[in-house]
C-alpha cells in the first residue's frame, strides 16, 4: 500500500548502505525504542510524518532518494497529512525532468502532484562519482528493508506481539552509532565509524545525524 510506503520513508528520514538483514546478539544489537507505531495498536502522529518530511527534504535528499514516492502520496490518507493545496506546492519547489520536446531535447520544470520526487543524482554512476565510489540507498521504505534477526526465543515473542520495528531501531541506532574505533581497526580514508553499520567503516559524516537531530528537537517550522 501507498500509505505504508510514504510512512516508513517519512517516519525516520535516515539512510545509510547496509545489508538488509543481519544476525544479532543481545549485545550488540541496536537498543529497542518506544515507537507510537509499534505492535498491532500503533498509530502515526501526521506531525511526527511531515517532521519526517522536513528532515528527508533539508538533510537526506541531498544523496538519498525517494523514487517509489510521488508527490501526490504526501497528501494521500495514511500519509504525513499535508492538504492538497500543500502538496501541490512542495510539488513545485523541485525540478523534474520531462520531454521530449518538440525540438527532441529534454528539458526542466516545475514538479506537480503526478511526479515522482526525482532524484538527487542523474544516475548512480553520478552519484558515487560525487560520493567518493558510495552509493546511497534509496530511503523509499528503507525502515522495512533494514532489519536484524534475533535468536530464539526472542523471535517469537516478537512474533507473539507483532514487532516489527527493527527497521526504525537500526536506524535510530545507527544515527546515535558513532564514535571512535576499536584498537586496530583501519578505516579508509573519509570513512567514519560506527557501532552499528555492517563491518563499522561506513561513508556517510557523522555531522548528518546531528543535523537529523536537531530538526526533529526544534520539529516544523
Amino acid at each position: 500500500m501507498i500509505s505504508q510506503r510514504i510512512i516508513t520513508a517519512f517516519a525516520l528520514a535516515v539512510s545509510l548502505a547496509a545489508t538488509a538483514v543481519q544476525t544479532a546478539s543481545a549485545e550488540d544489537a541496536p537498543p529497542r525504542q518506544k515507537w507510537s507505531f509499534a505492535g498491532p495498536f500503533g498509530i502515526y502522529n501526521p506531525a511526527q510524518l511531515q517532521r519526517g518530511f522536513k528532515i528527508y527534504k533539508e538533510v537526506c535528499s541531498t544523496c538519498h532518494s525517494i523514487k517509489l514516492l510521488a508527490f501526490r502520496n504526501l497528501a494521500e490518507p495514511g500519509g504525513p497529512g499535508f492538504t492538497e493545496a500543500q502538496a501541490t506546492a512542495i510539488a513545485s519547489e523541485f525540478q523534474v525532468t520531462d520531454g521530449p520536446n518538440d525540438q527532441g531535447q529534454m528539458f526542466q520544470r516545475p514538479g506537480n502532484l503526478a511526479d515522482h520526487f526525482p532524484p538527487p543524482f542523474p544516475n548512480d554512476q553520478a552519484a558515487r562519482a560525487a560520493l567518493g565510489g558510495k552509493l546511497p540507498p534509496d530511503m523509499s521504505v528503507l525502515a522495512k528493508a533494514r532489519g536484524y534477526e534475533w535468536g530464539f526465543p526472542q523471535f517469537v515473542i516478537d512474533a507473539f506481539i507483532d514487532y516489527q520495528e527493527d527497521g526504525p531501531d537500526y536506524i535510530h541506532a545507527l544515527l546515535n552509532g558513532y564514535t571512535d574505533p576499536p584498537a586496530g581497526f583501519a578505516l579508509a580514508p573519509g570513512a567514519q565509524y560506527n557501532k552499528y553499520f555492517p563491518g563499522g567503516a561506513i561513508g556517510m559524516n557523522p555531522g548528518a545525524g546531528a543535523t537529523v537531530d536537531g530538526l526533529a528537537t526544534t520539529g516544523l517550522t
